[in-house]
């Protein structure tokens, strides 16, 4: 079998040899069909571009097709930006145009253009596999499909276009000269906004006209065609249109338009130059170039300039324009405390849906303190105690509790290998000793969340964090080896719309909802390109967590240690929670507080990321006033909204100082706690002594037995350390400095024993008690010898008769008593000598000072 097994496989697998003749009928077979295929193709192709070529508008007509109008829209049909009703150009000779303009464009545009007839073959190659592979429509334009895309053609991205698009680019290059398109062009390339040509991009950018422009000036509009919502200076990028600048002048050199030297001065001369101040002549400037940027993402740039496309936001004009107004009178306010810039957003946290968006003071500034620089979006800042409420989070998700007890001391957290310790100070420079997570939540306090947080565990923080949308402190290995304790206080940067949107988790009872700008987007003929569909959110924390943070922020009796409790962080008449955060250099300062319904996140300092005044008060001057008139002005006419109670929250009488269940003599008052754990207990931390009365140490067990004490409450102050890895208690270490330092007798328990009477035996006998009748002939005697020596003996006397004698330092035996008065005594000597001696009088069967009455005598009869 397995021989003819092989047999069939070696006839499947041996060559096959053909004769000379067959070899050459089959290779005329081959031919014969790879030419008929390269006919029909041939054919097709013809074709196909004669059937495109019949629609197609004459290329000696050469101008811009008018195009349909972008509208942005309010969530209330409010118009905030009409994108191509606002196009500016003014066409201008080539000769007017720097020859370093033209240069650059060529360059970074289409290095053969004055070599090929309209498109690039390797171009085209890619356009191709774009199609066919990645099934992308892009790809492969020269400068003359460029100028047919922007004035011949629509903006629809098809085969079909693309086919015209390549046909009329090619009769183009026929019809007129190199030069001839080269003009037409750079009088049509769209170069951001409403700038369309370079005459009009060089006013708009520089203020001047073409022929007026440096080589610097130059390159950096000849990088904009490419993506000018995108390349812009004034785009939510401040940064991209360095990085395209610097690749045109990369270009220029390859192609010898330039030297070396002069790619890297130009270069330097990039961090110098001065655009001229763009107006703001659409409303809430910054988030609509925020929509439009994710327009351009989603339809592409021609599509969204000039595509006739029809966007509804979520932002509500109403409160936007208020929000405006409130964010520059502000921070004009408080310009002597060094405040240039200020930013705010308003979320609605059950959608996630942007109400209002102001990304500066003012969109139009010229100083280097606001303008086109979206905080909101971009800026990556310290959020300072603001992220505290997650690490607080994390913590209620391990157990703990918001009566947990702190130790609020100077404490030394270990700095790493060969680096310092790490000493946090307070936002008040004192320390409150014992606090309870409640108010030390509510009044910031540093030290005790950079306890909590090393109790809860870094890692989980941040993958706390991460889960709530802060997306750059995801537990990854190179956050885990950045970040150490200080995270709590602000140590990683975060955006002020990603943190507004994560504390809307509080809001919402744990789930998360995007932040979203786009509603609906609709084509020209009203069919719907996209509507953004209801959801119910992602749950990335339990409501019983989420409620006891919310809880807490709103607790005004909580932070009114700190804040006072008349701060701008209460609303009158709501119930809103909110948080606050200042960087220890006062380079930022936040404040963001939400209600179920909205969500209010507010940022001043400086752009440039320079100090305020160190007089600068979180919750009292800066991001707080702002807040509070915002807050005001959403929820004016809208009804108080107390987050509702979960079902997994209980309510607790506590101790108020210790957390645990109430102490006699000790204040009380509620607590919310998730169910299972809340205290079962009174808090460890009391001790009550036994204390001589004759020193005021703790009374030896002779003072004890003789009744020489007092007993005392003292309160005992101890802490594990989680975080030190070399055996050290360095939190006990703190709060014995503070112990120390600390006047108050209830901290300092005696730690020596009394020595007063060591030289006594103290007898104390249990049973019977004194002067008792006892109806039993067999008296139970119990008694007890107490001594610092060891006790040796002990007798047991009734009336003066020694009855029992033991070696112990107990006796309990019955012994036989005869009706009547009796007194019984107990004495006991220890090793060294002592003795001592107790008694008791008793009654058997008769009062214990029972006298028999005395016989009277019988006088003798007389006769």
């Amino acid at each position: 079998m397995f021989d003819i097994f092989q047999e069939r496989r070696w006839k499947r697998l041996r060559p096959v040899y053909y004769s000379q003749t067959e070899k050459i009928k089959r290779w005329s077979q081959i031919s014969t069909l790879a030419f008929i295929g390269v006919l029909a193709t041939a054919f097709f192709t013809i074709f196909l571009f004669a059937w495109y070529a019949k629609d197609l508008p004459r290329p000696d007509r050469v101008r811009r097709l008018e195009g349909l109008s972008t509208v942005i829209l309010d969530r209330n049909g409010e118009v905030l930006y009409d994108i191509y009703g606002e196009q500016n150009r003014v066409p201008v000779p080539l000769e007017e145009m720097p020859l370093y303009l033209r240069q650059a464009t060529i360059a970074i545009e289409d290095k053969d253009f004055y070599k090929h007839q309209g498109f690039s073959p390797r171009g085209m190659l890619r356009a191709v596999i774009n199609i066919f592979v990645f099934h992308k429509l892009q790809g492969g334009s020269t400068l003359t499909q460029q100028l047919v895309k922007n004035v011949l053609l629509t903006s629809e991205r098809t085969l079909p276009r693309k086919i015209k698009e390549f046909i009329l680019a090619v009769q183009i290059e026929r019809k007129y000269t190199k030069d001839e398109i080269l003009q037409m062009y750079l009088n049509e390339a769209p170069y951001g906004g409403t700038a369309w040509g370079v005459e009009t991009a060089a006013q708009t950018y520089f203020g001047k006209h073409a022929k007026d422009l440096t080589l610097t000036e130059a390159v950096v509009l000849a990088g904009l065609p490419a993506g000018p919502t995108k390349y812009s200076p004034f785009s939510q990028d401040p940064k991209a249109w360095i990085w395209r600048t610097e690749q045109v002048l990369r270009r220029m050199r390859e192609d010898g338009y330039i030297t070396k030297k002069q790619e890297e001065e130009t270069r330097k001369q990039l961090e110098t130059v001065e655009f001229a101040r763009e107006s703001a002549n659409f409303r809430a400037p910054h988030f609509v170039m925020y929509v439009k940027e994710q327009l351009v993402e989603q339809f592409g740039e021609k599509m969204v300039e000039q595509g006739g496309l029809k966007v509804t936001t979520s932002l509500d004009w109403k409160i936007q324009e208020q929000a405006e107004k409130i964010v520059k009178e502000e921070v004009e306010k408080i310009k002597n405390l060094k405040v240039g810039n200020g930013a705010a957003v308003v979320l609605d946290p059950k959608t996630g849906e942007v109400l209002a968006m102001v990304g500066s003071k003012d969109y139009s500034a010229t100083d280097s303190a606001g303008s086109k620089f979206n905080v909101v979006t971009q800026g990556l800042r310290q959020p300072g105690s603001a992220i505290k409420p997650v690490t607080y989070a994390t913590a209620f998700k391990k157990g703990y509790t918001p009566s947990t007890l702190i130790m609020d001391v100077e404490t030394h957290f270990p700095g790493g290998e060969g680096k310092p310790d790490y000493i946090p100070k307070n936002y008040d420079g004192k320390f409150r000793g014992p606090i309870q997570v409640r108010f030390a939540l509510g009044n910031s306090i540093n030290l005790a969340a950079v306890k909590i947080l090393g109790m809860a565990g870094i890692k989980d923080m941040l993958t706390t964090a991460y889960e709530m949308g802060l997306k750059t402190l995801a537990p990854t290995d190179e956050n885990l080896r950045r970040f150490g304790l200080s995270l709590t206080l602000g140590g990683g940067e975060i955006r002020l719309l990603d943190l507004t949107s994560a504390f809307g988790i509080f809001a919402t009872g744990g789930v998360r909802h995007e932040p979203l700008s786009i509603l609906k987007v609709q084509d020209s003929r009203g069919k719907t390109l996209f509507e953004v569909k209801p959801t119910s959110g992602k749950k990335v924390l339990s409501p019983e967590v989420s409620f006891l943070v919310s809880h807490i922020l709103l607790d005004n009796n909580a932070r009114q240690e700190v804040f006072g409790p008349r701060s701008w962080l209460v609303v009158p008449g709501k119930t809103v929670s909110v948080k606050t955060g200042t960087t220890d250099d006062k380079r930022d300062n936040w404040t963001i507080g939400y209600t179920p319904s909205v969500a209010v996140g507010v940022w001043v300092g400086n752009n440039d990321n320079s100090p305020m005044h160190p007089t600068l008060a979180s919750g009292v001057t800066g991001a707080a006033p702002i807040w509070n008139r915002i807050m005001r002005e959403v929820l004016k006419d809208k009804p108080d909204e107390p987050p509702a109670v979960p079902p997994g929250i209980v309510v607790s009488q506590i101790d108020a100082y210790g957390g645990g269940l109430p102490r006699e003599g000790i204040p009380t008052r509620s607590e919310y706690f998730i169910s299972g754990t809340e205290p079962t207990a009174p808090a460890p931390i009391y001790q009550r002594l036994k204390i001589s009365k004759n020193n005021g140490k703790l009374a030896n067990p002779i003072e004890i037995a003789l009744s020489e004490y007092e007993e005392k409450d003292f309160i005992v102050l101890e802490e594990q350390d989680p975080v030190s890895t070399d055996g050290k208690n360095r939190w006990q270490e703190g709060i014995d400095a503070w112990l120390a330092a600390n006047p108050d007798s209830k901290y300092h328990p005696p730690r020596e024993t009394s020595t007063d009477k060591l030289d006594k035996v103290v007898v104390r006998i249990k049973n019977p008690a004194d002067r008792v009748q006892i109806d039993d002939n067999d008296v139970l005697v119990e008694a007890e010898a107490v001594s610092t020596g060891e006790i040796v003996k002990i007798e047991v006397l009734v009336d003066g008769s020694v009855k029992r004698t033991v070696s112990t330092n107990k006796f309990s035996e019955r012994i036989n008593m005869i009706n009547g008065t009796h007194t019984i005594k107990v004495r006991a000597q220890d090793s060294r000598g002592n003795i001592g001696e107790s008694e008791v009088k008793i009654g058997v069967f008769v009062p214990w000072d029972y006298s028999p009455p005395t016989p009277s005598p019988t006088p003798t009869a007389t006769p």
